[in-house]
């Protein structure tokens, strides 16, 4: 959905230049077609089958892309008692809510069981025997499903990878029979699913697959031992092309995990989030200057690593484009920040035909961008556009340099 028309890129019908003009940069443009027809592919992927696409919302959590999630129907998969309000402002049905993460407090599971989401993904033996007690406190009763470490490499960036034993992340293999005997005798609890998510940006489902074989093979044993499962959370991960990558086509995929439940019974449950958002959106961002060098050229833009740090923090790949044609030579620059850090930069080696107050585009930043935004050098938070057709719509203001401290207080 972002396109060239007549030399100048589009978000939809809207030429970028128009968004700029209006709400300044740097900013984030979404596209609401593109996010539609992300969660289509899904949804469309999933008819026929007992299956629920609930929308990793970790990776863009703006309210007016989780309303529109929702009136699809979509669930949410949430890691914080913040990401459950936010899915609860927005719409959503908090039965289609599944609360993942590995430091649930007490007071997010007591928000979550007073909100009655549909399930808890337990990550170790110690927040089991937490969230018994917070339900035990209030007269309720738990559901659970235990996120399981199938030991699988997921083969993308060691930052992103969360399968491996090393990893943070779920219940050793191993182990997990024994806590699912132990769960399945606490009467607070309702054992009702098995979680696994190995990673995210996976360009290959392979790995996916290989986990999946682990789990349902746990799923039957489980079944032999009288504990029965009602759903099964794949989690999600599936990744987007950033550069040259051939991403896993989603209902190739989806249909090869249903083939390979086959009759079981048992709900599907998927967590895409980068697959539904990730090229739904741009950054978009002014040069400042233009400062050429001996060793390299720098293109200085508004935006910064506070605007998108996985640069910075995973020399991850993002299309650097220029909006409109600026009528010079094209030349190699490194496109930077303001930032006071070494590691602010958008993109290096691109070759751009600019001059100074020209636009660029950072490609690919639905996801992982505006909600993993910071204040650093008291910078304010970029506003957010979401594009429907010809139409523009402000659905995040701009931070005020006043409201950034608007919090503190002087001594006395």
């Amino acid at each position: 959905m972002f396109e060239f028309r007549n030399g100048s890129l589009h978000a939809e019908s809207v030429p970028l230049d128009a968004i700029a003009h209006e709400f300044g940069t740097p900013c984030y443009v979404y596209s609401r077609a593109a996010l539609e027809g992300a969660m289509a592919q899904y949804q469309s992927a999933c008819a026929g089958h007992d299956a629920l696409v609930c929308y990793a919302m970790k990776a863009n959590s703006n309210l007016a892309i989780l309303d529109l999630f929702a009136r699809t129907g979509a669930g949410f998969d949430i890691v914080s008692g913040g990401e459950l309000a936010r899915a609860i402002a927005a719409g959503a049905d908090p039965r289609k809510i599944i609360f993942s993460g590995v430091g649930k407090s007490a007071a997010e599971m007591r928000y979550a069981l007073q909100s009655d989401i549909l399930c808890f993904n337990v990550e170790s033996a110690a927040e089991l025997t937490r969230l018994a007690a917070v339900a035990d406190s209030m007269g309720r009763r738990a559901a659970v499903s235990i996120r399981v470490n199938p030991d699988v490499d997921a083969r993308t960036h060691p930052y992103i990878s969360t399968g491996l034993k090393e990893n943070k992340f779920g219940i050793e293999f191993d182990a997990a029979p024994e806590l699912y005997r132990t769960a399945s005798r606490m009467p607070q609890l309702e054992v009702v699913g098995m979680d696994c998510h190995i990673g995210s940006n996976l360009i290959e489902t392979a790995p996916l697959l290989e986990a999946l074989d682990k789990m349902l093979g746990l799923v039957d044993s489980l079944a032999g031992e009288g504990i029965g499962l009602r759903h099964l959370d794949r989690g999600g991960g599936l990744g987007i092309r950033y550069r040259d990558e051939t991403p896993p086509d989603v209902a190739a995929y989806l249909g090869e995990v249903f083939a390979r439940v086959g009759a079981r019974k048992l709900k599907l449950v998927f967590e895409p989030g980068r697959s539904l958002v990730g090229n739904a959106g741009v950054l978009l961002t002014r040069i400042e200057y233009l400062k050429p060098g001996a060793a390299r050229n720098f293109a200085v833009v508004d935006a910064a690593m506070n605007n998108l740090i996985r640069p910075a923090l995973y020399e991850a790949w993002h299309d650097i484009v220029a909006v409109g044609d600026s009528g010079v030579a094209q030349a190699v620059y490194d496109v930077v920040g303001p930032v006071c850090e070494s590691g602010d930069f958008l993109g290096k080696e691109r070759e751009l035909a600019v001059k100074e107050g020209a636009l660029l585009a950072v490609m690919s930043a639905g996801a992982y961008a505006m909600c993993m935004s910071s204040n650093y050098n008291s910078r304010p938070r970029a506003a957010e556009v979401m594009v429907d057709g010809e139409k523009m719509q402000l659905i995040r203001e701009r931070e005020r340099p006043e409201g950034l401290f608007a919090l503190e207080h002087l001594l006395r």
